[in-house]
């Protein structure tokens, strides 16, 4: 519902300017959020999420949020947005490495389940146990078996998780071939980006319609009721965080439980001589 200017009294409401419809759109001509209007959102909802933690902490509650999507579709970019001004100890990152070969042995879910929060934690999952039916079947790292056995035990497993207390959130990054192989080139032309242009991106890039099989045959079997997906377009990178955290925050009924001002105290003064300044060694004075 948009803003009714207040037209001052005795003023002729006739010609009169409403200011909010003076300001500039949020969006730029091409349809991307704008520079400042992201700035501006970000800011305001990244106050929302440390009041999001606060209150996590307060109602011990277990969270899990998934991250899953293409490469350079923005999962990492969102995660960031997310953890920047909230603490580590409650908000925290799990993006695990290739299994080793002992862990290829476990049970797939095992080496994720050590990650899940405990009472007051929010765990972000780059990427999850669904590599199985995306990456690892894309690029044939495991079998038609056990891409099936995946695809009939993940629902089970998730709704396990979400009787036992966990709240589960799945989000799922969908960007374009076009705006993909544009992030893609912007890496390869920047030295310092370069390393996020790996071997499995290029594969990632060349076997897009496979990855787009996988992602409908993923959501087929495990976009349940207990656990669905959300779905966040990302040709536009600061639509797509907004938007994503705009959407995690509406998850939670949460209040303002932040912590009051706490008085800080006094040194206490005690008889002390401390060593000579000159006997410890200092980083150069570059700067």
């Amino acid at each position: 519902m948009s803003k009714k200017a207040i037209v001052p009294e005795g003023a002729d409401d006739i010609g009169f300017i409403d200011p909010v419809e003076q300001l500039p759109s949020i969006h730029t001509r091409s349809g991307r959020v704008r520079k400042e209007a992201y700035e501006a959102e970000m800011e305001r909802l990244q106050e929302q999420l440390v009041l999001l933690q606060y209150w996590i902490q307060k109602q011990g509650l277990k969270v899990v949020v998934l991250f899953e999507g293409r490469g350079s579709a923005g999962k990492g970019g969102v995660i960031k947005r997310i953890t920047e001004r909230t603490s580590p100890r409650t908000v925290k990152v799990a993006a695990l490495p290739t299994p080793t070969e002992r862990q290829k042995t476990q049970w797939y879910f095992q080496r994720y389940v050590e990650h899940l929060p405990a009472a007051g934690e929010m765990v972000l999952f780059d990427r999850s146990w669904y590599n199985r039916s995306n990456v690892e079947w894309v690029m044939g790292f495991c079998t038609p078996d056990e891409h099936e056995e995946f695809l009939r035990s993940c629902p089970e497993f998730e709704r396990m998780l979400v009787r036992s207390g966990i709240i589960l959130i799945k989000y799922w990054f969908s960007v374009s071939f076009e705006e993909q192989r544009k992030r893609f080139e912007a890496r390869n032309a920047e030295p310092l980006k370069r390393w996020k242009l790996s071997d499995m991106d290029l594969a990632e890039h060349e076997f897009y319609v496979k990855y787009s099989m996988a992602k409908d045959i993923t959501f087929q079997y495990t976009d349940i009721k207990q656990a669905p997906w959300f779905v966040v377009p990302s040709d536009d990178k600061r639509a797509a965080r907004l938007n994503c955290i705009s959407d995690l925050l509406s998850h939670f009924p949460y209040e303002d439980v932040a912590p009051e001002v706490v008085e800080l105290p006094d040194m206490q003064e005690i008889h002390y001589v401390r060593p000579p300044m000159h006997e410890q060694t200092f980083v150069p004075q570059v700067f």
